[in-house]
């Protein structure tokens, strides 16, 4: 068979129906979940192909959000997660952005808010709005701590590379490079004009977060661009 032909490129390309986990990756930046009557939460705009009796409604902010109150004074929704529900297998991804599944056992993350692409419905999540407006436009609009036992997905750009937090030694992160931190950890926002000229590309270049403690963070070789709201 000639190498370059529509049967080759199929071939090549076609999903892997051997898998069947709940949650697993069909290539580094394609989620594919596998779903038999459960129900997954996943970031409005990610579906990109399903097959089977799936049913998609739209549930606000993350999960359990808190409500109307910032997107109105944020003068956008953030991310809108999607309930998905039903039996059949969902195709997931995000701007070519990296796809990593973690399953959390009775734990907690803090994520920022544009870098949850699913997790399941067992898992609880909690929005929060940074401490400090300018925090907030430097990371995103809002950072989710999810907690409990089930599956998630996190998209990153590029690989990403965990730094680890100790005790008297702290870490300072650029908020818009800045994916994920573990939950005992809370960040503060540090403001340095004169580290301006030098820190970062952005209109937040003169804020960095913070982390004190004994933890880590997962920070990412790309400072997020955020767009005009969906």
């Amino acid at each position: 068979m000639n190498k370059y032909s529509i049967q080759a490129f199929i071939d090549e390309t076609a999903q892997d129906e051997s898998k069947k986990d709940f949650f697993q990756l069909e290539s580094p930046y394609m989620l594919e979940l596998n779903i038999n009557n459960q129900t997954v939460m996943l970031k409005k705009g990610a579906m990109v192909a399903y097959t089977g009796n799936v049913k998609f409604e739209r549930e606000g902010m993350l999960s359990k959000g808190i409500g109307n109150l910032l997107k109105k004074t944020m003068s956008g929704e953030g991310t809108t997660m999607m309930k998905t529900t039903g039996t059949g297998r969902v195709y997931a991804a995000d701007f070519e952005k990296r796809v990593r599944i973690l399953y959390l056992e009775n734990e907690s993350i803090n994520v920022n808010g544009n870098d949850i692409l699913a997790h399941e419905d067992s898992v609880q999540s909690e929005v929060k709005m940074m401490k400090s407006v300018a925090g907030i436009m430097g990371g995103g609009l809002f950072q989710a701590r999810l907690s409990g036992t089930g599956h998630i997905a996190i998209t990153t750009h590029g690989n990403p590379m965990t730094l680890i937090v100790k005790p008297g030694q702290p870490v300072f992160t650029d908020p818009n490079a800045t994916v994920a931190w573990s939950g005992n950890l809370t960040p503060t926002m540090k403001t340095d004009i004169s580290l301006k000229t030098f820190i970062g590309r952005g209109s937040g270049e003169s804020f960095q977060m913070m982390f004190e403690g004994d933890g880590w963070v997962i920070i990412q070789p790309c400072e997020e661009v955020y767009g005009a709201p969906q």
